[in-house]
Protein backbone atom coordinates (compact mmCIF):
# COMPACT_ATOMS: atom_id res chain seq x y z
CA UNK A 1 0.00 0.00 0.00
CA UNK A 2 2.98 2.47 0.41
CA UNK A 3 4.10 1.86 -2.41
CA UNK A 4 1.40 2.70 -4.16
CA UNK A 5 1.60 6.46 -2.57
CA UNK A 6 5.48 6.65 -3.25
CA UNK A 7 5.77 6.12 -6.86
CA UNK A 8 3.74 9.08 -7.52
CA UNK A 9 5.38 10.57 -5.31
CA UNK A 10 8.87 9.88 -6.25
CA UNK A 11 7.33 11.05 -10.05
CA UNK A 12 6.14 14.32 -8.53
CA UNK A 13 9.69 15.20 -6.72
CA UNK A 14 11.53 14.52 -9.64
CA UNK A 15 9.47 16.89 -12.39
CA UNK A 16 9.69 19.22 -9.70
CA UNK A 17 13.80 19.18 -9.85
CA UNK A 18 13.41 19.05 -13.20
CA UNK A 19 11.81 22.29 -13.62
CA UNK A 20 14.25 24.35 -11.65
CA UNK A 21 16.00 26.97 -13.05
CA UNK A 22 19.69 28.33 -13.00
CA UNK A 23 18.29 31.84 -12.13
CA UNK A 24 17.93 33.40 -8.85
CA UNK A 25 14.96 34.74 -7.82
CA UNK A 26 16.01 38.23 -8.73
CA UNK A 27 17.11 37.16 -12.07
CA UNK A 28 13.66 35.94 -12.60
CA UNK A 29 12.21 38.90 -11.99
CA UNK A 30 14.71 40.96 -14.47
CA UNK A 31 14.17 38.99 -17.12
CA UNK A 32 10.30 38.94 -16.87
CA UNK A 33 10.77 42.84 -16.73
CA UNK A 34 12.96 42.48 -19.97
CA UNK A 35 10.20 40.53 -21.75
CA UNK A 36 7.62 42.97 -20.77
CA UNK A 37 9.55 45.85 -22.04
CA UNK A 38 10.24 44.02 -24.78
CA UNK A 39 6.70 43.05 -26.09
CA UNK A 40 5.53 46.58 -24.78
CA UNK A 41 8.28 48.35 -27.67
CA UNK A 42 7.15 45.86 -29.95
CA UNK A 43 3.58 46.68 -29.90
CA UNK A 44 4.47 50.53 -30.06
CA UNK A 45 7.45 50.67 -32.38
CA UNK A 46 6.60 47.50 -34.88
CA UNK A 47 2.90 46.81 -35.04
CA UNK A 48 0.42 45.13 -32.35
CA UNK A 49 -0.58 42.84 -35.00
CA UNK A 50 3.08 41.69 -35.77
CA UNK A 51 3.83 41.20 -31.67
CA UNK A 52 1.10 37.95 -31.86
CA UNK A 53 3.26 36.35 -33.72
CA UNK A 54 6.85 36.94 -32.00
CA UNK A 55 7.42 34.82 -29.09
CA UNK A 56 9.45 36.68 -26.63
CA UNK A 57 12.06 34.69 -24.66
CA UNK A 58 14.78 36.20 -21.72
CA UNK A 59 17.14 33.59 -19.88
CA UNK A 60 19.68 35.15 -17.87
CA UNK A 61 19.27 38.25 -19.68
CA UNK A 62 19.62 36.55 -23.02
CA UNK A 63 16.61 37.44 -25.47
CA UNK A 64 15.55 34.96 -27.65
CA UNK A 65 12.80 35.89 -30.72
CA UNK A 66 10.85 33.27 -32.76
CA UNK A 67 7.96 33.17 -34.88
CA UNK A 68 6.87 34.32 -37.99
CA UNK A 69 6.73 38.19 -39.71
CA UNK A 70 6.20 39.33 -42.70
CA UNK A 71 9.16 41.19 -43.91
CA UNK A 72 13.18 41.36 -43.36
CA UNK A 73 12.60 45.26 -42.16
CA UNK A 74 10.52 43.70 -39.33
CA UNK A 75 12.48 41.34 -38.64
CA UNK A 76 15.88 43.70 -38.14
CA UNK A 77 13.24 46.47 -36.41
CA UNK A 78 12.23 43.66 -33.44
CA UNK A 79 16.23 42.51 -33.23
CA UNK A 80 16.90 46.49 -32.99
CA UNK A 81 13.66 47.19 -30.24
CA UNK A 82 15.15 44.21 -28.39
CA UNK A 83 18.69 45.45 -27.98
CA UNK A 84 17.52 48.75 -26.45
CA UNK A 85 16.19 47.32 -23.24
CA UNK A 86 18.33 48.04 -20.24
CA UNK A 87 19.88 44.84 -18.93
CA UNK A 88 19.19 43.08 -22.32
CA UNK A 89 23.10 41.19 -22.95
CA UNK A 90 22.36 39.05 -26.39
CA UNK A 91 19.47 38.94 -28.63
CA UNK A 92 18.95 35.86 -30.53
CA UNK A 93 16.55 36.23 -33.15
CA UNK A 94 14.90 33.40 -34.79
CA UNK A 95 12.09 35.02 -36.44
CA UNK A 96 11.71 33.78 -39.80
CA UNK A 97 10.54 35.89 -42.57
CA UNK A 98 6.88 34.44 -44.43
CA UNK A 99 5.59 37.17 -47.04
CA UNK A 100 1.55 37.31 -46.71
CA UNK A 101 0.04 36.25 -49.82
Amino acid sequence: MRARFLLPLGLALTLLIGCRTNESPEGQVIDLEIVTQIKSKLASEVSPTTVTNISVNSTNRIVTLAGQVNSPDIKAKSEMVAKEVPKVVRVINNLQITPQP
